[in-house]
């Protein structure tokens, strides 16, 4: 047995019919040009056929002394990969909409808690000859990181490699002496001393953030649409854009990449809640986790921090935007940086802490939300990609929509792109897909902003998952 984290725990003891929390991935991937009708059929059996399956992917919630749950993790000794492993097609006219209509029917269903908390899907049918493979994993077992190096292990840059890997493969051994797993009560010795630490880094970001008022904090964020309590069902869309047009923007006006983004969200949501007449005074506040995984973190867990953002949808000008957007992360980031790892936590802990309580306790949700909804970027691969000789056309990450944050916004880049996958209640967000074209708008207000060529992407080569193969990942 092993302990489970208290942050590990947290997206267990949240979990409920309403509240899904595991995260997912829909990739698109072009066959082969030389291959034949059975590629997929073969490429099934070969996965099926790669057993040595890593302890993360055989973990499932044990019960101690007959009863109590979600303290440690049992590991299944005989995992039936053919259950894990699904293959499913597409119902006619196959199109990109009716594959939409699947990844959001899987990604609203619970994971079976008696078995290893993960489930993939080999989806073929789609009418433009590509096929589509859906992925979901407990966030119990990753963070956004972790899924990704693991869905990159399985991965080639080489389009003639046609060895097959699959994510959930056992690593190799690294070279040297491999350390021992920590003893369940070192474990337990170093949860308390990270729950000891909480007490100065408190006190520091009091003085650091309160005092000299730079930090934004999760008790300024409006209630919107987006902060309800939710059902059980979700609506996913997705859509890529050129890297370079972020690329271009951010050089023009001095700013991050990622502050392109948000200030591209912000001027999006701005545009949707105009449309359902629902947009605040104030400005909305996202979540943007930050990694705290160096290179040698083992791949499973959660090792993620937790910075609060303006997303100024309260200035019309997108260059306004854009500076307010940049100053409120530069602002937080400071504080951020300036802490070792236990207070960075601490600080993630206190941003999220109010979405927290609500898990535990649903009467808390009438409570104003500590921020409007989670945008989050995780790093992908900036070359081309393929899987046993098909090239991964668009990797659209999917996320975890709670009670109170109804809509959440993941991308990733994917060689000469940025890939958005984004989730919905089904329920109270309506016509989520209209957001894509917000977006569009939202990027080429920027560009013309910082004084770049404003015209919208042609659909014919625009990166959308809308329509038809070409505008879906090409």
């Amino acid at each position: 047995m092993e302990l489970i984290s208290p942050v590990d725990a947290m997206f267990l003891l949240g979990e409920s019919r309403e509240h899904p929390m595991h995260v997912g991935g829909l990739q698109l991937f072009e066959p082969p040009a030389d291959a034949g009708p059975e590629f997929l059929r073969d490429l099934y059996q070969s996965v099926i056929a790669c057993q040595d399956v890593a302890p993360t992917f055989r973990k499932h919630p044990a019960e101690l002394l007959g009863g109590i749950a979600n303290l440690t993790w049992a590991f299944d000794k005989d995992l039936d990969l053919e259950y894990h492993l699904r293959r499913s097609a597409l119902p006619s006219p196959g199109r990109v909409r009716e594959l939409l209509e699947l990844t959001s029917r899987l990604h609203g269903s619970l994971l079976d808690r008696h078995r290893p908390l993960w489930e993939s899907h080999l989806v073929e049918g789609l009418n433009d000859g590509r096929f589509a493979v859906y992925t979901k994993i407990h966030h119990s077992l990753v963070d956004g990181v972790s899924a990704m190096r693991m869905m990159r292990r399985s991965l080639s840059t080489d389009p003639d490699d046609h060895v097959v890997r699959v994510p959930w493969e056992r690593n190799e051994r690294p070279s040297g002496k491999s350390r021992p797993r920590p003893s369940l009560l070192s474990e337990l010795r170093g949860a308390a001393e990270s729950v000891l630490g909480i007490g100065p880094s408190t006190l520091y970001l009091a003085r650091k953030g309160l005092f000299e008022q730079q930090l934004t904090l999760p008790v300024g964020a409006p209630r919107t649409i987006f902060n309800v309590p939710i059902g059980g069902a979700r609506r996913v869309a997705a859509q890529s854009w050129p890297i370079e047009r972020f690329m271009a923007v951010k050089q023009a006006a001095g700013v991050t990449l990622n502050d392109v983004v948000l200030a591209m969200c912000g001027g999006a949501l701005r545009a949707y809640l105009q449309e359902q007449k629902a947009l605040p005074d104030r400005p909305l506040i996202a979540m943007v986790p930050v990694s705290l995984r160096d290179d040698a973190s083992p791949g499973g867990g959660n090792q993620v921090g937790a910075l609060l953002a303006s997303l100024a949808t309260d200035l019309e000008d997108p260059a306004e935007r854009l500076t307010e957007v940049a100053a409120s992360m530069r602002r937080n980031k400071d504080v951020f940086r300036e802490l070792p790892k236990m207070q960075q936590l601490a600080l993630s802990a206190f941003n999220v802490s109010p979405l927290l309580l609500s898990l535990v306790s649903p009467a808390l949700g009438s409570a104003a939300p500590p921020f409007n909804l989670v945008i989050s970027n995780v790093p992908g691969s900036r070359e081309p990609l393929y899987w046993n000789g098909a090239r991964l056309d668009g990797n659209y990450p999917l996320s975890i929509a709670l009670d109170g944050q109804a809509m959440n916004i993941t991308l990733s880049n994917n060689a000469d792109n940025l890939d958005f996958g984004l989730v919905g209640c089904r329920r109270s967000v309506p016509s989520l897909q209209r957001i894509l074209g917000h977006l569009e708008d939202s990027l080429a207000g920027l560009e013309q902003a910082v004084g770049k060529k404003g015209r919208k992407t042609p659909a014919s080569r625009r990166k959308s998952t809308a329509t038809t193969k070409r505008s879906a990942g090409q």
